[in-house]
């Protein structure tokens, strides 16, 4: 019998551990990186006598291929996966081939914003729970090598609507959509509905023993479920209880959560994160941990210890009497709008820029003209964003690297005042990644103080 050829895409993370665990299935695997790949991948994959290349596509040794496993991160209108393409090749994801060989349950997170704080979370739960359990997707080690090397009972999983195009039989047990909202859009054509619809992949292959757990009040997701169905048991969440509400805040300010054989309550004043957006995360993974039988203490003690998800509203430091807040992670509009609804009323200096992704600032303008003194553009291109909000905040400042962008928000605040970096942008055009940006920023505010 032949040997299946398996070509991985992407040096990084993902494509590693995919490439690992199919040499460990028996098959002949060769990993391609257009770019660059890091040292500790190349002696990773030398190690496991994977070959590999690196700086281009040799694509005699890529179309011989019987599956290939794509990184998330490579567009299908590159030119190598046009020529895969046309030969017919299957493309998966590394999830997709991770998901064949191991028979743990999956608790699978998704959403526009929420999801990587909502997936630490629900492991933190489980982990002090006790349970054997394994982080992965978006953060955490490569799904892939966990299963060929480590062995998880249940596996929390954080999936970007990049992975979920390539999974076709991979099947969630507990399947979390956070939320739906402009996001990626170049990737998608520019059109909503095609970004709707890769993120609700998520509930592919679900069955009457699986639950869907979902924001009760996002009109998108409502708008889907009534072309959708699914047999899945249905675990919506909301600020207020409503009809079929399974976790809500009640009368008294109490956060509940409701599923069969299960009732949870505390007080939403011990919850360790603060804002709307953090009640809604602590309510999906309750939810999940409560559908995993978790003990009621064990899930009300990690809601209250948990210490949060660095560049997501990271309190960096207060200098001459002004908070800086990190909240780099925020990379598209929605994300920021969640970071002014939890700052205070006024006084506050906003960060915005990068690279744009299709972006609609009206949805944060109300948020804006109500809590924001001085937008600080920080961006190899500002004109979208000084366009939009010139004439509706008092100040802005148009600036092109972070050390300027630091000394405008120094002159524009004063103390009582709030710096917050929520950029609605990808960070592309002028850092390495928006945990490169948040580092830096972080940096940068600190050396205020020398």
């Amino acid at each position: 019998m032949k040997q299946k050829r398996l070509v991985v895409l992407g040096g990084g993370e993902s494509g590693v551990g995919a490439a690992i665990l199919g040499k460990e299935k028996g098959m002949d695997v060769f990993l391609s990186d257009y770019g660059t790949i890091p040292e500790r991948y190349r002696r990773q994959l030398d190690s496991e006598g994977i070959a590999w290349e690196e700086g281009g596509h040799t694509e005699s040794l890529i179309l011989d291929a019987d599956e290939v496993v794509k990184s998330p991160g490579i567009p299908p209108t590159a030119p190598i996966m046009q020529r895969i393409a046309a030969k017919n090749i299957p493309v998966i994801s590394e999830i997709e081939l991770a998901g064949r060989y191991t028979d743990a349950k999956m608790v699978c997170i998704t959403g526009s914003n929420g999801k990587t704080t909502t997936t630490l979370l629900t492991y933190h739960i489980l982990k002090n729970a006790g349970l054997n359990v394994g982080l992965a997707g978006n953060v955490g080690k490569s799904l892939a090598l966990q299963v060929a090397r480590e062995h998880h009972d249940v596996y929390v999983i954080e999936l970007s609507s990049f992975q979920l195009e390539n999974m076709y039989d991979f099947k969630a047990n507990i399947a979390v959509l956070m939320n739906i909202t402009p996001d990626h859009l170049d990737r998608y054509d520019y059109k909503m509905q095609n970004y709707i619809n890769a993120k609700f992949r998520i509930i592919n292959n679900l069955t009457a023993d699986d639950a869907f757990i979902f924001w009760q009040d996002d009109p998108v997701i409502q708008a889907q479920l009534r072309q959708l169905s699914t047999e899945a048991a249905m675990y919506p969440f909301a600020e207020h209880c409503e009809e079929g509400t399974r976790a809500y805040l009640d009368a008294e300010d109490e956060l509940v959560i409701n599923t069969p054989g299960h009732h949870l309550d505390m007080p939403r004043a011990d919850l360790a994160l603060n804002g709307l957006h953090n009640l809604y995360n602590s309510m999906a993974a309750g939810l999940s941990a409560s559908l995993l039988d978790i003990k009621k203490d064990d899930i009300r003690q990690a809601l209250s210890d948990f210490a949060g998800v660095e560049h997501r509203l990271e309190y960096v430091d207060t200098v001459d009497g002004v908070r800086y807040i990190n909240d780099s992670k925020a990379t598209n509009v929605n994300s920021c709008w969640y970071a002014l609804e939890s700052m205070p009323p006024e006084g506050v200096v906003l960060i915005l820029g990068g690279k744009d992704k299709g972006n609609d600032y009206s949805e944060i303008l109300p948020l804006v003209t109500a809590k924001v003194k001085a937008i600080v553009a920080m961006g190899k291109d500002n004109a979208k964003i000084i366009d939009y909000f010139t004439g509706k905040v008092p100040v802005i400042r148009d600036t092109h690297s972070l050390q300027e962008a630091i000394d405008a928000c120094a002159g524009c605040a004063t103390a009582g005042d709030t710096v917050l970096l929520s950029p609605c942008c990808a960070s592309f055009d002028l850092f390495k990644s928006y945990e490169d940006r948040g580092e830096q920023f972080k940096n940068a505010v600190r050396s205020l103080k020398k």
